[in-house]
């Protein structure tokens, strides 16, 4: 369970993967407690982080304020801004990693050249991967799908090429970009693409429980596993996880008390590192994923939506906790 990228040791090799509008700042704070030592970013743009976008400084600026590990993510289509982007990241912030994002399947990024649409563009992607690595002195890593659609299964090959342009180490998505998050996982690629090369692979896809993680590392013979999806809502999955592979051992899931207790933490830390306007907006999808499976929730989750105030949503979620009597 433990991963060396590069000179950078990381035990346990368990990783909450980079999700926009989900990894920022304050989950990354919950999630750091459940055990995780290598954090990632939500995907910075290199073009808006080379034109001072507030929101793009936003998402790397309090990085100096976090323990432990932490990798950025970048993403872009211009091999120049990539490696401005990635040289001006590391000289302004103590960071670990600079992680290229060749995964992303949103159409808006996608749409530009970036993403997983730099699968369909191997020149352009070991061009940016090459220019990156020279441009810093940490270890760069690269995030990729198994390719573009079924008929382009091209991760061992963008993987080789990775490793000759000086990547230190890989993320797997075993699904394609038309695929996006439907369809089943091929952790036979991410195993193909292990065979093939050197450096250390993280497999992501379908991790959705401690005995998932488990099948994941003997099937595919992974350094590390990515969970993405089955984070949300759900941060004791990477305790769950790591108990189970360190030990053998499950561990009780959170009763419902405990995850409406870690939903006023979660609102408390994105309120102080937000402000309360742009904070209560942004914690709604979160809220609804803590309340999944709670008794009346689509009736709470309605009340949380025409709520502006953490004051407010704190006594709602605390009023529903008592009136069940969660333990």
């Amino acid at each position: 369970m433990k991963i060396k990228i590069s000179d950078i040791s990381i035990e346990p090799s368990v990783f909450l993967a980079p999700m926009a509008g989900v990894s920022d700042y304050p989950y990354r704070q919950i999630v750091r407690e459940m055990g995780v030592k290598l954090l990632y970013t939500e995907m910075v743009s290199a073009k808006g982080y080379e034109y001072g976008n507030n929101r793009t400084k936003e998402l790397v600026e309090f990085e100096k304020k976090e323990d432990g590990k932490i990798a950025v993510q970048i993403f872009g289509e211009e091999a120049d801004f990539m490696a401005a982007a990635a040289k001006n990241i590391a000289n302004d912030y103590d960071i670990d990693i600079i992680d290229i994002n060749m995964g992303c399947p949103a159409r808006k990024i996608v749409s530009n050249g970036a993403g997983s649409a730099l699968m369909k563009n191997l020149e352009l992607a070991e061009n940016i991967i090459g220019r990156v690595v020279e441009a810093v002195s940490i270890p760069v890593t690269v995030k990729m799908r198994s390719g573009w659609d079924e008929d382009n299964i091209n991760a061992v090959e963008l993987a080789k090429t990775a490793e000759k342009m000086g990547a230190a180490g890989l993320a797997v998505h075993g699904r394609t970009r038309k695929q996006f998050y439907k369809g089943k996982a091929d952790w036979q690629i991410i195993k193909d693409v292990v065979d093939a090369v050197e450096i250390p692979v993280i497999a992501n896809g379908d991790i959705f429980s401690a005995e998932d993680a488990a099948k994941a590392f003997d099937f595919i013979n992974c350094s590390g596993i990515m969970i993405g999806r089955a984070a949300q809502g759900n941060p004791w999955i990477f305790k769950e996880v790591i108990e189970y592979l360190k030990n053998g051992r499950k561990i009780k899931g959170p009763s419902n008390q405990q995850k409406l207790e870690i939903a006023v933490k979660h609102i408390n830390l994105a309120v102080d590192f937000y402000g309360e306007k742009q904070a209560i907006p942004l914690m709604r999808k979160h809220i609804a994923w803590y309340l999944k499976g709670m008794p009346y929730a689509s009736k709470v989750k309605s009340k949380v939506n025409k709520i502006f105030e953490k004051d407010k949503l704190v006594s709602l979620l605390n009023d529903y906790k008592k009136e069940f009597d969660f333990s």
